[in-house]
């Protein structure tokens, strides 16, 4: 047994928790299980990881341009508060679980590979769940399981008591969530890639779900109502010295520099020397545009990983789909999605979502509450701008401004509301992306109040949402993720 679990901690630590390693797996299973000359399967192997690898300095070089906003609000301005952030949330519960619940983090890698082994099982089994999406981003799977495991401590403590039913109730609740939340998302994500093969597994699949469906409502209720719908980001042409912002790299520096522009500039000179943040002697405005255009750097950076290695995960992955997992796609990184669609719903998805951020921050203060929130970038960009994504291909222009907005607004109350309650806020972060500052609050109040009988609640209506899926399109159903082309032409011909 202690050989097993040596194995498994070698595998999580140096595969599973590293995304480009976990995608070069697969792609390396993929093409081996389709009977690739071995030259192919190195070359679309070391592609797929060299290309998560770019994805990830693109990823990583926006959080840490984000950096002296981010300190500069809490330390200028005194801010004593939680951040909201995927790695401030890891750290909190690392920090916190034992003295709180008594139980070592340690645990957190086993509920990971039991919810692995459910998500798995689900979509073998799929002609019974009707589910088909394998979640395979693993940083994001440990920051979910570090905050699954507190929420349901917290919520079901009789459970304290005995170690194994407590991680089988956390691995079903949390693979369940894995395995239909990124199941939601394949429709939407077909229909913005024309079929590329993969959907989303990441912090916002439910609220991207919700959100896509919302915009293309908004949309056809406009259409019926003999409104002018509003048009997609990418088809307005913009008039005179406006076209400029049709370049995708112009709109965001330029907008960039806008918004941050000011912060920085409200932050000071003085603040950001003493800080570290800015050299002595240098020029205060080449900073301050240095910084701002880094974001379209790093977008651009983004968008090239994301175009090198889906191809080939996409391609490698019908081998394990033939042979594992039949009728199955990947649920991939959320910022996979910016490679389609509009490039500029990127930029205005993050703003429209930092200004909901920053009025719902607002609104904390003055109404005194006794948890305040600090936007970390990872929640407000790649929520809001995948979000922005999704409802723009679905809705347009409006629903890509609206929606990231009230997004906003729901990830700052949300995750003040969650944090505070089960005692997260006071060990400094929490995930507080999307679907934890909505969902998982929902199902925390439900096994936290009913007890049980919540927990069969939340089991019970995860495992109704993909066969209410099944029952709308029963002939699409499976033809959606198996042969996209015969499943337009079947739509097509319902429509007629």
């Amino acid at each position: 047994m202690d050989i097993l679990m040596r194995a498994w901690s070698y595998f999580a630590t140096n595969i599973l928790q590293q995304p480009a390693w976990m995608i070069g797996l697969i792609v390396l299973i993929g093409y081996i299980l389709l009977k690739k000359p071995w030259y192919d399967v190195l070359g679309g192997t070391l592609k797929a990881v060299i290309g998560y690898m770019i994805l990830a300095v693109g990823s990583s070089g926006l959080v840490n341009n984000f950096r002296p906003v981010l300190v500069g609000l809490g330390e200028r301005f005194n801010l004593d508060a939680m951040v909201i952030d995927p790695y401030f949330g890891q750290n909190a519960v690392t920090a916190g679980v034992e003295e709180v619940f008594g139980k070592p983090f340690s645990q957190v890698m086993i509920l990971l590979l039991l919810a692995f082994v459910i998500n798995i099982l689900l979509v073998r089994f799929r002609k019974i769940t009707k589910l088909r999406s394998l979640f395979t981003t693993g940083h994001v799977q440990v920051q979910q399981a570090s905050t699954a495991y507190w929420l349901i401590l917290f919520a079901l403590p009789g459970l304290l008591t005995n170690n194994t039913a407590l991680l089988i109730v956390m691995a079903v609740v949390l693979g369940l969530y894995w395995a239909v939340g990124s199941n939601l998302t394949i429709k939407p994500t077909q229909e913005l890639t024309d079929g590329a093969g993969f959907c989303l597994g990441h912090q916002q699949i439910m609220g991207v779900a919700l959100f896509s469906w919302i915009a293309g409502k908004w949309h056809d209720h406009d259409i019926k109502k003999g409104k002018k719908a509003s048009k997609k980001i990418e088809d307005i042409e913009l008039p005179g010295f406006m076209s400029i912002f049709n370049e995708n790299m112009v709109c965001t520096a330029l907008l960039m520099t806008l918004f941050f522009g000011i912060i920085l500039l409200l932050l000071g000179r003085d603040y950001l020397t003493e800080a570290g943040f800015l050299a002595e002697g240098a020029s205060f405005l080449f900073y301050i545009l240095t910084t701002c255009l880094n974001f379209a750097v790093y977008l651009a950076i983004l968008q090239l990983g994301v175009r090198t290695f889906v191809t080939e995960l996409t391609n490698s992955f019908q081998g394990i789909a033939n042979k594992l997992l039949p009728g199955s796609i990947p649920a991939v990184d959320c910022a996979v999605s910016y490679g389609f669609g509009s490039p500029n719903a990127v930029p205005i998805g993050f703003l429209a979502g930092a200004v909901g951020q920053f009025l719902a921050i607002g609104a904390l203060i003055l109404l005194k509450s006794p948890v305040l929130v600090i936007a970390g970038f990872v929640p407000v960009f790649f929520d809001n701008a995948t979000i922005a994504v999704y409802a723009n291909n679905r809705g347009g222009m409006k629903a890509a401004i609206v929606l990231p907005f009230i997004s906003g607004l729901c990830q700052v109350f949300g995750s003040a509301f969650i944090a505070s309650w089960v005692g997260m806020a006071a060990y400094g972060g929490y995930l507080g992306m999307w679907d934890w500052a909505v969902v998982w609050p929902v199902f925390t109040v439900l096994m936290k109040y009913l007890s049980y009988a919540g927990l069969a609640i939340v089991i019970i209506a995860l495992l109704a949402i993909p066969q209410i899926q099944y029952k709308l399109d029963k002939d699409g159903y499976f033809l959606m993720t198996e042969d996209w082309e015969a499943y337009k032409e079947l739509k097509a011909k319902k429509a007629e």
